[in-house]
């Protein structure tokens, strides 16, 4: 299945349809659309492309399918951009047209993308303004299993829009304001008030048990609660020890965060819930200015449109509750209106991406239909979600320790790293190879956090993913160590005197398999426009694991290092391009690569 340079594509897809319409007239004449229905090939010996367009035509043309794709072969033989692209079209079946793109030219575009830094994949000619909202843990809570996803697609999804061109403003929307920082500071101030005068006089685990016992007291007891909400309002109207003490949590909270981010290798700008504070009665304001607000139980309410509840009445967005504060729709509100404002008032975003569980999909299609119904989206720009299923155990059910509390994502780094640590120092020991210890500390850290973030971006998004050790450290199957593998494997070569970065004056390939891996590393462009279109970063690791099965077929079957002479520079130069794809490819998924393992 051949996905050749968009711009080789484009002219196919040009001559296709300028064939059509000449052989279809009276098709075009009704007033029918004509779509040559272009699509790579199911399999290989159907060629590179199928076009599938005249079995759609036969019903209003009253012609068997086949003679209209005679006919449309007919006028594809004027067209000389197609006979310089492809072999003669082939007409199979009931009336497919299957094409095969010359070997010249194949060649000629593999060359191409090995003088191209970018192996063939085009900068965007209208770069835009790209928000990608991401990761968003709360303060004074440890970042956990559940932060993983969020974190690491929306990076994934923020390296591929840089790489292609967009302005990425990547941002972390932390909880750092609300209720929960009223009930915990009055419960430190009882319990442990130098944690509220004097930095890190406490752990963050510490402070994660002080923020459950404070939760508990709130529930339980009406005047811890009142005391709670007051404690709010201090820290609202600006109290200058509210304010330091709030200022301590969220400093110790960040720390902790950044050693977690660190280790990923995550770049991300903190902006958290407090900073849309100032604008949060201004969203208010808008919607009752816009007839949108309704008062319903004291409660300020935009009620959704096509959205009803058991007795089909239309659903609320409560935006200002009943005792005149705010909640998380409202900050998401101001987030948005803020977002896609013009600057210097706003972002200037003209696509903004919100990474999180799919739990809370209902709770962004009420906040993007507000924002629409208030006119803070214009016209052309996207506010997108982008849901994520949860990371189970083995049992099928939600992640969790063996004690029944939520697996710490440091704690689950440290395993990645330990594990992979051991599983080397294992090969190590059967292929009787000494190493330095530094080497084998690099080698763990690089696998083991590879290891986790592959498992999770390799799996579609949308669904849920069981976490295993064994299967994502193996070093068979679609895991980030057979791809890494690969790319020592490359190296390797060049260890044993293949010239990777020679010049090659003209490629020249005669066997299956090279064939087979050129039109592979030729996919490249379109699998990275695709991520950039659907936000699938799982179609990225299946490419790469495609192209390494492909890879490691060509290395197995034909010789490179003892080729003949007048084959093996074109041999190394697959070699080269395969390599540089595949560190490209895991570079945009966040994943460093190694030349010895």
């Amino acid at each position: 299945m051949l996905r050749l340079a968009q711009t080789l594509e484009a002219q196919l897809r040009a001559a296709m349809e300028r064939a059509f319409p000449a052989a279809a007239a009276e098709a075009q004449a009704a007033g029918r659309a004509l779509d040559p229905q272009l699509a790579p090939a199911s399999k290989p010996e159907f060629g590179d492309f199928q076009a599938n367009g005249a079995l759609p035509l036969a019903k209003p043309l009253g012609l068997p399918p086949r003679q209209i794709a005679a006919a449309i072969v007919a006028e594809l033989a004027a067209e000389p951009a197609l006979a310089e692209l492809c072999l003669e079209p082939v007409i199979a079946g009931p009336g497919f047209i299957n094409l095969t793109v010359r070997p010249e030219r194949l060649a000629a575009e593999l060359a191409a993308r090995l003088a191209d830094p970018r192996l063939g994949v085009p900068s965007v000619a209208d770069p835009g303004r790209v928000i990608v909202d991401f990761s968003s843990p709360n303060i004074a809570k440890e970042m956990h299993v559940g932060h993983l996803r969020s974190t690491i697609i929306g990076d994934a999804l923020a390296r591929v829009l840089e790489f292609r061109g967009h302005r990425v403003l990547r941002l972390n929307h932390v909880g750092d304001w609300g209720t929960q920082f009223g009930m915990l500071i009055t419960h430190l101030k009882q319990v442990a008030p130098e944690a509220l005068e004097t930095a890190d006089a406490v752990d963050l685990g510490d402070l994660v048990a002080f923020y459950r016992q404070a939760k508990q007291r709130f529930d339980t007891d009406e005047p811890f609660q009142a005391a709670s909400r007051e404690e709010v309002v201090r820290l609202q109207g600006g109290n200058p020890l509210s304010l330091k003490a709030w200022g301590l949590l969220c400093d110790q909270s960040r720390r902790e965060f950044q050693a977690i981010y660190d280790r990923l290798a995550i770049q991300i700008n903190e902006r958290g819930e407090s900073f849309y504070n100032p604008e949060l009665q201004a969203v208010v304001d808008d919607l009752s200015a816009a007839g949108l607000l309704v008062v319903d139980a004291g409660a300020g309410c935009v009620f959704l449109e096509g959205v009803s509840g058991k007795d089909g009445q239309p659903l609320p967005l409560i935006v200002q509750k009943s005792d005149g504060g705010f909640n998380y729709a409202t900050t998401d509100l101001a987030a948005i209106r803020y977002r896609l404002a013009p600057q210097p008032a706003g972002d200037g975003a003209q696509r903004v991406i919100y990474v999180t569980d799919a739990g809370q999909a209902s709770h962004f299609a009420g906040v993007f239909q507000v924002a629409r119904r208030a006119g803070w989206i214009p016209a052309q720009a996207s506010v997108e979600h982008v849901p994520f299923g949860l990371v189970q155990g083995d049992d099928g059910k939600k992640l969790k320790t063996r004690s029944g509390d939520t697996v710490r994502l440091k704690d689950l780094l440290d395993e990645a790293v330990e594990r992979a640590g051991a599983d080397l120092r294992r090969r190590l020991v059967e292929e009787d190879r000494l190493e330095a210890e530094s080497f084998m500390a690099q080698v763990a850290t690089t696998v083991g956090i590879a290891a986790v973030k592959y498992a999770d971006l390799s799996t579609n998004r949308i669904t849920n993913y069981q976490f295993s050790f064994d299967r994502m450290l193996a070093l068979s199957g679609n895991t980030a160590p057979y791809l890494l593998y690969a790319v020592v494997r490359i190296a390797g070569i060049a260890r044993k005197g293949g010239d990777l970065e020679g010049d090659v004056a003209s490629l020249r390939f005669g066997e299956p398999q090279e064939w087979a891996l050129v039109r592979e590393l030729l996919k490249l462009d379109v699998v990275i426009a695709e991520v950039e279109q659907e936000l699938l970063p799982n179609r990225l690791c299946g490419y790469l694991f495609e192209l390494c099965q492909v890879f490691n077929r060509f290395y197995d079957q034909v010789p490179v290092l003892k080729a003949p002479p007048e084959a093996r520079g074109s041999r190394l130069a697959l070699c080269r391009l395969t390599a540089a794809t595949l560190k490209l490819g895991l570079g945009l998924l966040g994943i460093p690569t190694l030349e010895r393992m």
